[in-house]
């Protein structure tokens, strides 16, 4: 009898080398799942500003609609924030301490790029600030502002001034652009 519980001690134990092997396909799966949740969050961290902004953006052109007021949100590329006021004053280059709505900052994970309007109009390297206008008919103008995620991938905010709609976008898209009085049919 003695021989045979040495024989199942054997059996039921694990070896030095069995051991090793456990532990390291555990590690192995835990970076590898480490590794991808980190991708998932900073995507979620760029996607959640992004509608952020979004939201800044539909609520200006919203709370417009609703009232006789005019909202402006301003893109400053060089600093990389925006800002939502309502405009109090005729004077459109000051900007009041007491107009300001919504203030915030892009980030590394989201940066502003590029704005282009529907007149196809752009921003450059002379001007690195843009303006959407909104009042109870709309956006004054429409465009797209080009944001990168944190692996320089293009996602296009597209600024629909017929249907007042901010949407996001996946890439640096095309936006529908005016038609010359030659190309309309009426």
């Amino acid at each position: 009898m003695p021989i045979c519980s040495a024989q199942m001690r054997i059996k039921k134990g694990f070896t030095l080398t069995e051991l090793v092997v456990v532990v390291l396909l555990v590690s192995l799966f835990t970076t590898l799942a480490v590794t991808n949740l980190f991708g998932l969050l900073t995507k979620n961290k760029f996607k959640a500003q992004a509608a952020e902004f979004v939201s800044t953006m539909q609520m200006a052109v919203t709370a417009a609609a609703q009232s006789d007021r005019r909202y402006e949100v301003i893109i400053d590329l060089s600093e990389q924030k925006y800002t939502l006021r309502q405009i109090t004053t005729s004077d459109l280059e000051q900007v009041l301490e007491e107009e300001i709505i919504v203030e915030n900052d892009f980030s590394d994970n989201c940066i502003a790029t590029y704005v282009l309007f529907d007149d196809l109009t752009q921003t450059d390297e002379n001007t690195l600030k843009a303006f959407f206008r909104a009042g109870s008919t709309g956006w004054q103008a429409g465009g797209k502002i080009v944001l990168l995620d944190e692996n320089e991938q293009p996602y296009s905010v597209v600024v629909n001034r017929i249907n007042r709609i901010v949407t996001l976008k996946e890439g640096d898209v095309e936006i529908l652009k005016p038609k010359s009085k030659d190309e309309m049919q009426f």
